[in-house]
This record gives structure tokens, sequence and C-alpha cells, in this order.
């Protein structure tokens, strides 16, 4: 169950410094070179980093019965271990829409293959004045393809 109090506790630590929070979401299974490149683009339109990571069941009903590849808790470790990612926070709905109102990110950030119209929680951000922006995606880097590439070797 995704703690939005904790949420709202981790970004008011931040804010009470001054720092301008961004915010992501994803899977991030299998991290590869484009997530790499996603979030360190991300974390360079603010002060701290928060991703909203996916938790299993919540990437079971967006990908399918046979993600995740890595459970929850190593893509979590994963992502907390790399230096331009400041907070990982596990949600469980459908969209992080409900944790994006705990924090109320300066940034809400998504890749450029999104259309901004359809990112989840661009209406709320741009309520109280916070930017959505996207960062490049990298052709031919994603989860799907690698796991097809490992697939096929």
């Amino acid at each position: 169950m995704t703690d939005f109090k904790l949420a709202k506790q981790i970004a008011e630590k931040y804010r009470s410094k001054g720092e301008k929070i961004v915010f992501t979401n994803g899977c991030f299974d299998l991290l590869h070179i484009g997530h790499i490149k996603y979030l360190e683009g991300a974390k360079k339109l603010g002060d701290c980093l928060i991703i909203g990571l996916n938790s299993d069941s919540s990437v079971k009903s967006i990908k399918g019965k046979d993600r995740p590849y890595i459970c929850e808790e190593e893509r979590k470790e994963v992502l907390k271990s790399l230096r331009f990612v400041d907070e990982v926070i596990m949600f469980d709905e459908p969209t992080p829409l409900e944790l994006i109102k705990s924090l109320k990110p300066d940034i809400l950030v998504k890749g450029s293959d999104w259309h901004k119209e359809n990112i989840v929680g661009r209406e709320f951000v741009e309520s109280y004045g916070g930017k959505v922006e996207t960062v490049d995606y990298i052709l031919g880097k994603s989860t799907t393809e690698l796991a097809r590439k490992i697939k096929n070797s």
C-alpha cells in the first residue's frame, strides 16, 4: 500500500530547504541506458528527484503476467543507488495521481514519447503553478526491446 503520509513528509523535508522537487514515475524493470539518461535529464530540471515506482502488482496490471522481471524491492534498491536519485516511493495504484497529489512536485517529468496532454497529473500540477516537462526518449532503448533481444539470443 502506498504511504501517502510518508510521501508528504519527504516532500516537506526538501521543500523546507527551498529545493525544487522533480517527480517522475515508472516500472524501471531491467534498468538500461535509456532509463539512466532519462533520470539524469529529469534531475537536471530541479534539486531533488523523487521517483514513483510501480509495485509488482501494478507492473503486472500494466505490462502483463510475465512482468516485472525484477522484483519491486530490488528495482527500488537499484534506483536508490543512482547518484542523481534522491527518493524512491513505491505505489500500488494503476496511476501515480494520488502520489503526485501528496508530493505536489514543482516539476512533473515524463519521456518525450508522452504527449503532455496525456501525462497523468498534468492538470493537477499546472493548477498550482507547477511545470510539466518531457525529457528526450532514446529510440530503441526499452525494457521490451532488451527482453526481446535476450530471448532471441
